[in-house]
């Protein structure tokens, strides 16, 4: 007798559009039912936000091969798992998978900004196997990249695929390794990513980013506009290295993010 194949719920912050969600979602197919809820439009930075005080849109979406049923919604990630959790889906998927993201989500203060993090949080509080697939891209690209909506050259698509068939193995074993706790497992790709990368057990490193604001030429010299800066890093405590460093060794890092020890050392 044939057993059913599990059923992925995933969503992403990047957009439907992505082409890292589009090269997620091909290779979980090969194992995998694969429902997408995935943001209408970019929704990166936006952390764990729900849109309370508008309407949100829910539209089929037809970019992704048969048999994956996709949704476009003009929300949140968070937005996303919960209405697909509470209205579009028949019965609980096996497992939330958010991703691939456009660049790393790494360090203690960004991982909390994450909109791909918060999509697989969702999940995790539904009492489901959740999982975040972030990728960095060499310095210097990434603007290009996030403006082809994922696309680059042979060399960078080569290595999201190789991202993506380590994905599909490590969906199965964030299943496999469930225990019903509320925990995300946070991965990073490096910007090489091959078949052999090495996959290493990672703690969130500590950093001290400061002000992400710069002040703008507005004449009246009250306005702020958004820029990025990577920070200081701060010691770390325990044996584990940091998400930063494995990727700086071109690893595949793997940090839990075990939201009930927040609770209970809180």
């Amino acid at each position: 007798m044939t057993l059913p194949r599990r059923h992925a719920l995933v969503t992403n912050d990047d957009g439907i559009d992505s082409f890292f969600l589009h090269c997620l979602v091909e290779s979980l197919l090969n194992d995998f039912e694969v429902t997408v809820a995935a943001p209408a439009n970019e929704q990166s930075w936006i952390g764990r936000a729900i849109s309370r005080r508008r309407e949100v849109t829910v539209n089929q979406a037809k970019a992704f091969p048969l048999p994956c049923k996709a949704w476009s919604i003009d929300g949140t990630p968070t937005d996303c798992i919960n209405i697909a959790l509470g209205h579009l889906l028949p019965h609980k998927p096996d497992v939330v998978v958010s991703g691939i993201n456009l660049g790393y989500n790494t360090t203690q203060n960004l991982i909390f900004c994450s909109g791909t993090i918060a999509g697989a949080t969702e999940g995790a509080f539904w009492g489901l196997p959740a999982i975040a697939f972030s990728k960095a891209i060499d310095p210097g690209h990434f603007e290009a990249v996030s403006a082809m909506h994922g696309h680059g050259d042979e060399a960078h698509t080569t290595s999201l695929k190789a991202a993506a068939t380590h994905a599909l193995a490590l969906t199965h074993e964030c299943i496999a390794t469930y225990e019903g706790s509320a925990r995300v497992v946070n991965i990073n790709f490096p910007p090489r990513t091959n078949s052999n990368s090495l996959i290493v057990e990672t703690v969130p490193a500590a950093t001290f980013i400061g002000s992400l604001f710069k002040p703008s030429k507005n004449e009246n010299g009250n306005s702020f506009t958004f820029t990025y800066r990577q920070g200081d890093e701060l010691p770390t405590a325990g044996n584990l290295p940091t998400d930063l460093q494995a990727l700086r060794a071109n690893q595949i890092s793997r940090s839990i993010l075990a939201f009930e020890e927040m609770v209970l050392n809180a």
